[in-house]
């Protein structure tokens, strides 16, 4: 077999749906061409391979290449003074209330240029990279007007120039209610419906399109509308839900065929019921449970038993989870949210590709798909998930390279 590199002596994680568990090969090898999985499997199943180069990994592991389905990485400023008033008893709802929260960075993201936002979100990118990151979802939401709106997308998809990485990006218009629109919800909406996403859908800047369902955000009937205006551009959606309240935001979503829906800590048995119906992933976000002090979890022996696919994100955004660490997001969700090792590493990799629409592509270590690899250099997987403040990554293959 031509290939353009081959991997031996490795110790595979593919996460095949059709092997168990984590899919384990213990004497693997894995071959790409052309920026694709020629080969993943058993080296006694080999086949002869004409490569450019071998690679000899002594044993390390190889796993798909990370995933982070759920970001902000596009904004400027910070909020580390709305840190030190939670610390101080302000809750998250109060400090939005109070001029702070999502509009606080909204004033930063519009006054800043679209190369000081992608120069702001490189570093940010960069800890993803490190950790083993080859696909990142990026949402807008910062701007909430159409041009400082499309500014963030464009610098989201600027990053996938400067970085060998995927980028996806997701339109967030319907994230919070900006000065403007203070006293004309309902008018906001509009705008997000009828000139934002169409702007965005002829531009070709966006995936897919998303929406905050939350008291301190938009109602279900709202974003209702903003699924109708989505669907009617051919843009698939996904819903941050029942993150602070229960207003059904997941069934909602489950009955747009979503993507996925996020956050989910007051998800009840109905809207697990539709998600598992729809195939709609649950996105969760134990950065964000960590750093709100949320004392709800996500309802996760609910999801396994309904076998609703549990993806993990960062959700890095300056507010509620400045986070740029995947590895921690596995620990955090091991420990908070009493995920399993094989949960934790499949909701990096492939149910992260899941919740992206992505999975046919990559996720997992099968022929044909991307060759975007993770080598670490741990005993065994579930090191990546049981130690913290810990980097073990060997190296990060992207497209085969």
């Amino acid at each position: 077999m031509r290939c353009d590199r081959v991997w031996i002596n490795a110790r595979l994680a593919t996460l095949a749906p059709g092997r168990e568990g984590l899919g384990v090969i213990e004497d693997g090898v894995v071959a790409s061409l052309d920026g694709r999985i020629a080969y993943a499997g058993p080296a006694a199943d080999a086949p002869a391979f004409e490569a450019a180069e071998t690679v000899d990994i002594d044993g390390r592991w190889i796993t798909p290449g990370l995933i982070d389905p759920h970001t902000h990485l596009v904004f400027a400023g910070d909020r580390a003074h709305e840190f030190e008033l939670r610390l101080a008893g302000a809750s998250y709802e109060e400090i939005a209330r109070a001029g702070g929260g999502i509009v606080s960075t909204m004033r930063a993201t519009r006054a800043a240029s679209e190369a000081e936002l992608v120069q702001a979100a490189l570093p940010r990118l960069d800890a993803l990279l490190a950790e083993g990151v080859t696909t990142v979802e990026i949402k807008s939401g910062y701007g909430l007007s159409l041009d400082d709106e499309l500014k963030s997308l464009r610098a989201a998809r600027a990053l996938a120039d400067i970085r060998r990485v995927a980028v996806t990006t997701t339109f967030l218009g319907a994230h919070a209610l900006p000065p403007e629109y203070r006293d004309d919800k309902d008018g906001y909406v509009d705008l997000v419906c009828q000139t934002m996403i169409p702007a965005v859908a002829a531009r070709g800047l966006a995936d897919a399109v998303d929406g905050f369902c939350e008291g301190i955000g938009f109602s279900p009937d709202q974003i209702r509308r903003v699924f109708d205006a989505a669907k009617a551009h051919g843009l698939p959606v996904k819903l941050h839900a029942e993150q602070l309240s229960n207003l059904s935001g997941a069934a909602l979503a489950a009955e747009y065929n979503a993507l996925s829906a996020d956050h989910l800590e007051y998800l009840d048995e109905a809207g697990v019921a539709a998600m598992a119906a729809s195939g709609t992933v649950a996105t969760l976000l134990p950065g964000a449970y960590y750093f709100t002090r949320e004392h709800k979890a996500p309802p996760i022996a609910a999801l396994r038993a309904a076998g609703v696919p549990m993806a993990l994100a960062t959700d890095c955004n300056p507010g509620t989870s400045p986070l740029t660490s995947p590895l921690l997001v596995m620990n955090m969700a091991a420990t908070l949210f009493r995920m399993t090792v094989e949960e934790c590493l499949a909701g990096v990799t492939r149910e992260a590709a899941r919740a992206l629409g992505l999975l046919s592509d990559r996720g997992t270590l099968e022929a044909g798909k991307a060759c975007d690899l993770a080598i670490w250099d741990v005993e065994r997987p579930a090191e990546l998930v049981y130690r913290m403040g810990f980097n073990p990554l060997h190296a990060r293959v992207w497209r085969g390279l």
